[in-house]
Parts: structure tokens; sequence; C-alpha cells
């Protein structure tokens, strides 16, 4: 397996608005994808809190029905690793573009679909199976997304501007949970209780079909990585990138990847999914000023997250996660304070503190810090296994987790609050554990 150093840069007769074309494409292509792909997601764990419990699994008690839905919540996160595996192959093989285009069709599809389902009243048990087997269709299809958008980015970024390009994807998954809590906020305002059980759900799902065709135009335009070029050039493309991701001194980098993120998958799920439905539940607030909540700290975040990607470029990606992992760490028993004061303000105040300020710190250096990891015949391979892979314990079961937790200490946050930093330092054990001689970028 031939590595190389970093990835190869565009040709040298490329005039500066042909490079600065092709950078705005790329752009494009890795933001409106990225947020496409993410609010289609995102509207699962959104309608998984105040949805899907009531129409799918009507017959359980609410902590039952709440476990249910966050179950197969979770089970999106348990097949993304599959298709990390499938598209990681597939895009090391032939090519970041072609897959990127491939998964956004099968996200937008099973999106799509979820608008149309029958539920429990009308087809009893089919109904969630139906909603199963969609789930895993879409986190079949997400698994190759993060992954190959990062490397859009990154492999077309100039060097000195790779951490800002890395932030670019994580600003539309940001993006993607600020529209997917945003619009279904907007409905809820839109009809009154009944209408929106009955169908004005439906229609952010639907929306989906509209924006995964703009999504799919824009990532049909742009060119292929150069780094892939050259590999796909000099055929050194490798045969098997599973098997090299756990091979020779880039296992080392896997191990510390999949453990480094945990913090981050916690952190991410516990505050844009677990939030909504403990503030409701537990708190007792209203559904649209929670969701307003947690849109605007969404936003805050994607407006941090290019700052957060200089960052990277000035001071190195994993000092930058490190600190911000840190800062997380310290914040989890505070913002679970201020949520217990019951009230609105402080608690949005809260959110957008550890969620859109603190989150958007680590979460923009990540990108860059894991496509390091890996010499670009396997990187979007190893890129898909540290995050899909970690989603599984990382981010998938974090609700059901949180949930339990809090039920063990008879509705008291604080266990839940011990097992978030916990995770946070693990992150920063593992982060600090990864050698800059071991970097390929």
């Amino acid at each position: 397996m031939t590595t190389l150093s970093q990835p190869a840069s565009s040709p040298s007769t490329e005039s500066d608005l042909e490079r600065r074309t092709r950078l705005r494409t790329v752009v494009a292509a890795s933001l409106l994808g990225t947020t496409v792909e993410w609010y289609d997601f995102f509207l699962y764990a959104t309608a998984a809190s105040l949805v899907f419990n009531q129409l799918f699994f009507p017959d359980q008690t609410s902590f039952v029905g709440t476990m249910l839905a966050f179950a197969t919540f979770a089970v999106g996160f348990v097949v993304r690793p599959i298709g990390g595996v499938v598209f990681g192959h597939i895009g090391d093989r032939i090519g970041r573009k072609k897959t990127l285009a491939l998964t956004m069709f099968i996200m937008g599809i099973a999106t799509a679909l979820m608008g149309v389902l029958p539920t429990a009243e009308q087809v009893g048990v089919l109904a969630p199976v139906l909603l199963l087997l969609l789930r895993i269709l879409q986190g079949f299809a997400l698994g190759g997304e993060w992954a190959g958008a990062v490397l859009l980015a990154v492999e077309h970024s100039p060097a000195r501007r790779r951490g800002l390009f890395g932030s670019i994807p994580q600003i539309g998954l940001a993006l993607g949970l600020a529209l997917g809590t945003g619009v279904f906020a907007a409905l809820q305002v839109i009809f009154d209780d009944a209408q929106f059980l009955s169908y004005g759900w439906r229609i952010a799902f639907l929306l989906s079909l509209i924006l995964v065709v703009i999504g799919f135009v824009v990532r049909l335009k742009v060119e292929e990585t150069p780094a892939f070029r050259e590999v796909h050039e000099l055929q050194t493309r490798s045969s098997a990138p599973l098997k090299d991701v756990f091979r020779g001194r880039v296992r080392r980098n896997t191990v510390l990847g999949l453990l480094s993120r945990w913090g981050e998958g916690a952190a991410f799920n516990t505050w844009g999914v677990f939030a909504i439905t403990y503030a409701t539940k537990s708190l007792d607030f209203a559904k649209v000023p929670v969701l307003l909540a947690v849109t605007i700290a969404a936003v805050v975040m994607a407006a941090l997250l290019p700052f957060s990607g200089l960052l990277v470029d000035r001071y190195g990606a994993a000092r930058i996660y490190i600190i911000g992992i840190t800062a997380y760490g310290l914040a989890v028993f505070p913002t679970f304070g201020l949520f217990g004061t019951g009230n609105m303000l402080w608690f949005t105040v809260a959110l957008v503190l550890v969620f859109g300020i603190i989150h958007a710190l680590f979460y923009g250096a990540q990108g860059t810090l894991y496509a390091s990891l890996y010499p670009t015949e396997i990187r979007y391979t190893g890129l898909s296994v540290v995050y899909q892979f970690s989603g599984i314990y990382a981010s998938g079961v974090t609700p059901m987790i949180l949930t339990a937790l809090i039920a063990v200490g008879g509705g008291a946050p604080w266990l839940a609050c011990g097992y978030l930093v916990a995770t946070s330092i693990v992150s920063v054990v593992a982060t600090s554990a990864i050698r800059k001689q071991d970097l390929y970028l």
C-alpha cells in the first residue's frame, strides 16, 4: 500500500479563476449535500421525541414508548457502519463524487417514504416494522455521507486552509439539525396538536424530496478530488481498504480515533436529540420553545464552525479538539443545573453555550483531525470506520442511556451527567495520544 504525505495539488495549469470556481462548487456540494442528508436524519430524531412514540407505539406507557422510539433511532446508528464500509470501499475504489451522489439519492427516497407511512392505528404492527426498515435504509445511506463530504472539502482545499474546509461538512450537519427542528417548530405553530399528529408532521419529511433534487444536481457538477485522481492514475488504490485500516501504524490511529469521538458523539445527541425529550417530558416545557431553543443553538454552532476551522489552521486540529472537549466536560453539570431551574430562558442560554458555542469549537476540528489519520487510498474507509462505528456507542444509544440513568436516579440528571463527563475524559485521553508523526496531512 502506497502512502501519500498530503493530497495531490490541483493541476499546475489551473488558472486562478478556474481554481476559485472549483472551490466554490466544492463548498456548495459539501455544504448543501450534508445539510440535506442531516436534515433527513435529524427529522427522524425530532419525530422520535415528539411523534413516533404516539403514532407507532401507542399501546405502550410514555416511558416505554419513548424508549422504543429512541431504539428505532439508535438502529440507524447500528446500520451506519455497514453503510460506511460499503460506501467507503466504493469511495476509495471508484471515487468520492459518485459515492456521495448515490448516498444522497438513497437517503432522500427513504425519508420521503417515511412521510407517507401508515400508523399503528391503521395497519397495526406493520407500521413500526416499516418505520424500522426505512430507518435502516436511512442509516445505511448516511454511513457513507460524512466521510465523503469531508474528503470532498479537505482533498480539494489549499494546504493552509484544510481546517477551514474541513469544517464545512460540520456546518451542514448543524444547519440540517436547525432546519429539521425549525420546520417541526413551524408546523407545530401552523397546526393544532390533532392536525399535527394526523398529517402535519408528514410535510417535513416530504419536503426532503425538493432538497434532495437540488443537492443531487450540485454534487453531480463537482470534480473528483485531486488526491483521488492521483491515486487512480498511479494505480495505487488499495484492493482491501477495510483490512488496511486495521494494519500497520494506521491501526493505532483507528483505535484512537474510535475512542476520541466518544465525547463528541454523546454530546451532540444529548443536546440535539435527548434535550428535546428531557425538556418536554421531565421539565414540562412547551414543545415549540424547546424546538426553537435547539434551532437557535444549531444556528449559532453553524455560524461559529468556520472560526473553529481557522483555529485549526493556526494551532492544529488535535489541540483545538482537546480544548473543546475539555470545556464541554466541565460544562455538563452546570448545564443541567440551568435546565433544572425550570426557566425557558435559562434553558435556552445553557443550550446555546454548551451546544452552540462549546460544541462548535471541537466539532469544527473533527473532520480535519480524522482525515489526517489515513493516507488517500484508504481515507474514505478510515473516516467511515472511525465516525460510523463510534456512532453506535457514542451517539445512537446516548438518548436511551440518559433516559435510563435519569429513571434510575429518580428523575435527577446527575448520573447522566457523570456518564457524559466520563465520555469527555475518554476523548481527551485518546486524542492526546495521537502522535503527530503518524498523521498524513
